[in-house]
């Protein structure tokens, strides 16, 4: 029963015998917290990318359910299971509107010992990134996803890191993914939580 219930487990989220679940066995990070759709002023990405919608944008630690106010509104944070290597935000979260908006994503990512690594990572359209609140990334022009079309170096502590995503989106597709490397090759051994501990 329980090898029945790993290969199911296995099939809906591709995952290989040494890969847990929130990782897919390329390592690019499934298991999400997402809040979205937040309009942006405008029509220019670019502009707004550096927009903080929420205060302290790089060091949240945001859980399941909780709520936060952007602008005027109430937005909830929302865990989100991704059913391919990439976030497709559109798809998920742009039912009452896709174009002109911004996106963050948190991931807690759970390490075994302090890690030097690569963040891999994609946005379409403008996108940043934070690791434990410092600025890792930032793209300010429009684009399609690719997998691993950034790279930087980083180095995951030992225990919980988190990994925060800003997306902007002006027209067309809004996806993000992202994946750590160790010389190249998926980074195995890492957890994904939707909580932080």
């Amino acid at each position: 029963m329980r090898t029945l219930l790993f290969l199911l487990a296995s099939a809906i989220f591709n995952l290989s015998p040494q890969q847990p679940a929130g990782l897919d066995n390329e390592g690019f990070i499934r298991t999400w917290l997402v809040l979205a759709p937040i309009p942006i002023e405008g029509d220019s990405g670019m502009a707004e990318i550096d927009h903080e919608f929420i205060k302290g944008e790089g060091a949240v630690t945001p859980k399941p359910g909780e709520q936060v106010k952007v602008d005027l509104d109430m937005k909830t944070w929302t865990a989100h299971q991704a059913p391919d290597y990439f976030i497709d935000f559109l798809q998920a979260f742009g039912k009452s509107r896709g174009e002109y908006v911004a996106a963050y994503a948190v991931a807690y990512v759970i390490a075994d010992a302090d890690t030097p690594a690569t963040l891999a990572l994609s946005t379409n359209d403008q996108g940043k990134a934070w690791l434990n609140g410092k600025p890792v990334f930032k793209f300010s022009e429009t684009r399609t996803l690719e997998k691993d079309t950034d790279k930087v170096d980083v180095t995951l502590n030992k225990g919980q890191n988190v990994l925060v995503l800003k997306v902007v989106n002006e027209v067309n597709n809004w996806q993000a993914c992202a994946r750590f490397l160790k010389n190249g090759a998926p980074l195995t051994g890492l957890k994904i939580q939707t909580a932080p501990q």
